[in-house]
């Protein structure tokens, strides 16, 4: 699951810590900035069933972790494909065109 909004003072034991009320928990991790060591803002918590990622879901989006609102959602693997972009009317206007 990704969770996103997450505050700079998340570490990867304080996110796993907040969602292991909803299911097993077997990896969480708070994405850092290489340079600075920061927290990127966002973070991972893979569960070991879907109803807890389904319940940590339902129990985290829009609570507060650290003071910060947070959004929790199914992640999605990154080779997905964008989704399509409308047609392009650039170009076939006549507009401007003698």
């Amino acid at each position: 699951m990704l969770n996103t909004g997450l505050s700079k003072r998340t570490t990867d034991e304080g996110l796993k810590e907040c969602f292991e009320k909803f299911g097993e928990v077997v990896h969480a991790r708070v994405v850092k900035d290489r340079a600075s060591g920061w927290s990127k803002g966002f973070g991972f918590v893979r569960y070991s069933s879907l109803e807890g990622a389904a319940a940590g879901i339902e129990g985290m989006d829009g609570k507060f972790l650290d003071g910060w609102v947070i959004f929790a959602e199914y992640a999605r693997p990154r080779d997905s494909p964008p989704p399509p972009s409308p047609p392009s009317t650039y170009g076939n206007s006549q507009y401007g065109q003698r």
